[in-house]
């Protein structure tokens, strides 16, 4: 008999079909527009062969431990076999290293990772349940912001008073489509990414307002280096701009409506702070180079007259600019977000119906998709002790520079003394860069402990190890921010092996510790899961009025409706009286030039909107390199599902594809199909060359997410390219990550290359064995 069992992942909500305990189909939301297919991958967890099926510890490690030994003992980290323990054993070893490092070093020395892609599940994320436990025990040292997006918050809580604009509160989707006459798109507005939400996501519809974009005859400007960056039925106008010059056509834009007098003086005056400043930038006052089309034309390779044809387009329409996360995942990531907001104050057109700028749209499907007004589910992290912490993209900083100093938000900060890693739910050996260099970094610390239901590449290189179930084999609620629904999500499978909820091995750690009674409040897995429902239900009934039904029924349907609002428009409160909604800045207004960064003097992030080089861009790149791009792959998220049957189908001969212009593969003596190692100044992999000409010239564009796997030469195999991408900084005020601001090489390769496959299973023979 199949049973038919409510759930939800990061690609959306559906009903999973259960017989004799395995997985015999995957059936979508029925009131999804547009479900994702990814949905159907999920089966796939339930395959035994790269789960953890049980505690183990790294043999090396336990050898140093036992004869008490601390110095250099991470040398062998993902070179040793591992030995298989017994639960109780696994748990106080986790709970001795804690009393021990906290002991020795204290409680900074322990460092949180991750934040959690490894279930939509509220109840069982596995950072939350991390948290709570160290903050129970004295606290932590965590990470602020993430990888997707770092360097965008940061400038926009201090020019905006809140990062609310690229979290999914800008204007609403639904309000674009109605009102925008003129769509200036950078970066991407793309159901591939739009495909997947943290926490998950009751419907998607983004495609739905794009149907509306078309029928009302919007004129759209793509403004990227890839054409796939938006539907081809959308019908947009494509700039292949190239990479890391957005800041440059932000401001070119704005210098030629300024130089016609048709900027908003009126708006600046009233609703801005240091505009002057920026105005003078913009006037070429300061540098004695005027910022208009003609200039910004040298830099991004879009022609000058269709850049003044925008200007004025922008300035006689209602006009909206939306500007992708991926954009200040970059050096200096902090300006293209700043140069839009400068962009769209010349204009005057923000807290209008339609007109301004948001960040973000498409990013996440729900980022303005889903103005989710009601509180969402959530297992609180409880009080943090203490205060250390890292921009989330300096993980190897720290593990480097123990009492180095950071910069961060206009503060100095000291980077702690990493003893003790403990990484649950996340992988960074696929979303750090210059993975070389974090390789090494990574045998610095005397103990990482790794929680997971996969063997990635990060729990290959720990050294106790702790099986995790995935969201398949327990329960929990899925809902966010950003989500219409919150939803429910039973246990559909037994777990495999002897793998564990994230909750059920905190909690027995909690008890080792002692703080077993204030971890769990005397609830169980039911007892939360309800309890966090009833905080939504309540919250929406107090402040909403809105009727939400009772736990029983919500869970046997799988689903409850969330309190929405629609036809928003961003700061038009604001818009209509900047001293009675002031905004959280330092002036209380937008700010276009920033006392604070004045007062900083930083050289990357100075005080306006200011075009500032990257390290690695193609107007100062040799003749034979290619600026690469590495997006959100279609068929999986991050590394998650990448041996599954939609993520393969997007792989030629096993290996990522590297999109490029046909023309740069025939100056490189590419065909297509060809295998191609791909280099830069960190590393190097192999990939696969598909040749479009939907990739600008110039460009090299190749997913993020494949398993990391180093070959015998060094080499990884299966085409992951934060081999390539340099760990930097975007600046000294963001500190995220530079993933997008890199040169490679690409030469056709001959001869057999490794299957990466069988190389990472292999890797794993020796472990796995030891069970």
């Amino acid at each position: 008999m199949i049973r038919r069992v409510p759930h939800a992942s990061h690609w959306g909500s559906y009903t999973v079909l259960v017989e004799d305990n395995q997985i015999v189909g995957v059936e979508p939301l029925d009131i999804d527009p547009d479900p994702s297919p990814i949905i159907h991958s999920v089966a796939d967890w339930a395959k035994p062969e790269r789960r953890v099926l049980r505690p183990m510890v790294r043999e090396g490690w336990l050898k140093a431990h036992e004869k008490g030994v601390f110095e250099g003992r991470g040398a062998g980290r993902g070179e040793d076999r591992f030995l298989a323990l017994p639960w109780d054993e696994a748990e106080e070893l986790v709970a001795g290293e804690i009393r021990r490092v906290i002991k020795d070093h204290g409680n900074d020395s322990i460092f949180a990772g991750s934040y959690g892609w490894t279930s939509s599940g509220r109840f069982h994320h596995a950072p939350s349940n991390l948290k709570r436990l160290l903050n129970l025990v004295g606290g932590y040292t965590g990470h602020v912001d993430t990888y997707s997006i770092a360097a965008g918050p940061v400038i926009l809580r201090h020019t905006l008073g809140s990062d609310a604009a690229c979290g999914g509160y800008a204007n609403s989707l639904d309000s674009i489509a109605e009102h925008t006459k003129t769509l200036v798109v950078f970066g991407a507005l793309t159901p591939r990414t739009a495909q997947i939400e943290a926490g998950g996501l009751g419907t998607h519809k983004l495609e739905t307002h794009l149907r509306r974009i078309v029928e009302r005859g919007v004129k759209v400007i793509l403004i990227s280096p890839s054409r796939d960056d938006l539907p081809h039925w959308v019908n947009a106008d494509w700039w292949p701009i190239r990479p890391n010059t957005d800041t440059a056509l932000c401001l070119g834009l704005a210098g030629e409506i300024l130089a016609a007098g048709r900027h908003d003086a009126e708006f600046l005056n009233r609703c801005t702070s240091g505009a002057d400043s920026y105005l003078s930038y913009l006037r070429g006052e300061a540098d004695g180079q005027v910022k208009n089309a003609r200039w910004a034309a040298e830099i991004t390779g879009i022609g000058p007259g269709r850049i003044a044809a925008l200007a004025r387009a922008m300035v006689d329409t209602r006009s909206m600019i939306t500007m992708s996360w991926s954009l200040q995942r970059a050096h200096h990531g902090e300006q293209p977000y700043w140069a839009a907001l400068g962009l769209a104050s010349v204009i005057g057109q923000i807290g209008l119906p339609g007109g301004g700028v948001g960040f973000g749209y498409s990013s996440l499907g729900g980022v303005g998709t889903h103005l989710n007004i009601g509180r969402s589910p959530a297992f609180s992290h409880g009080h943090k002790p203490n205060k250390a912490f890292i921009p989330v993209a300096r993980i190897t900083d720290l593990l480097e520079n123990p009492g180095g100093s950071f910069t961060y938000e206009g503060q100095e900060y000291t980077y702690p003394d990493t003893r003790l890693v403990w990484w649950a739910g996340g992988n960074p050996y696929h979303h750090h860069q210059d993975l070389n260099r974090l390789d090494a970094a990574w045998k610095r610390p005397e103990t990482i402990i790794v929680q997971d239901p996969m063997f990635t590449a990060t729990v290959r290189r720990g050294d106790i190890i702790l099986p995790a179930t995935t969201s398949l084999e327990r329960n929990d609620i899925g809902g966010n921010r950003r989500s219409d629904l919150v939803v429910a999500m039973g246990k559909c499978i037994e777990p495999l092996g002897e793998a564990r909820s994230d909750h059920e091995i905190a909690r027995a750690i909690a008890a080792r510790l002692g703080v077993e009674e204030a971890f769990t409040e005397g609830r169980d897995e039911m007892g939360w899961i309800r309890h966090m429902y009833e905080g939504t239900r309540a919250d929406a009934k107090a402040r909403f009025g809105q009727e939400m039904p009772e736990f029983e029924e919500f869970w046997a349907k799988g689903w409850a409706q969330m309190p929405v609002k629609r036809m928003h428009s961003y700061l038009a409160e604001f818009r209509e009286d900047p001293e009675g909604h002031r905004l959280e800045t330092e002036s209380g207004k937008i700010v276009l030039g920033s006392q604070m960064l004045a007062d900083r003097q930083y050289a990357d992030c100075p005080a306006h909107p200011t075009w500032l080089p990257p390290a690695e861009w193609l107007g100062a790149a040799a003749e034979d390199q290619l600026h690469l791009i590495s997006n959100q792959p279609l068929g999986r998220l991050h590394s998650q599902l990448e041996t599954a049957d939609y993520s393969r189908s997007e792989k030629r001969h096993g290996r990522e594809q590297a999109r490029m212009h046909p023309d740069e593969a025939k100056k490189r003596g590419i065909a297509d199909g060809n295998t191609v190692k791909v280099s830069s100044a960190r590393g190097a992999c192999y990939a696969t060359a598909t040749l479009t000409p939907t990739v600008a010239r110039g460009v090299l564009v190749l997913p993020t997410g494949s398993w990391f796997t180093p070959g015998p030469d060094g080499v990884e195999l299966s085409g992951n390219p934060n081999v390539l991408t340099p760990d930097i900084p975007t600046s000294a005020l963001g500190q995220g990550c530079s993933a997008h601001t890199c040169l490679v090489r690409v030469e056709k390769v001959t001869g057999e290359i490794p299957d990466s496959d069988a190389v990472y299973m292999g890797s794993l023979q020796a472990p796995m064995a030891a069970e």
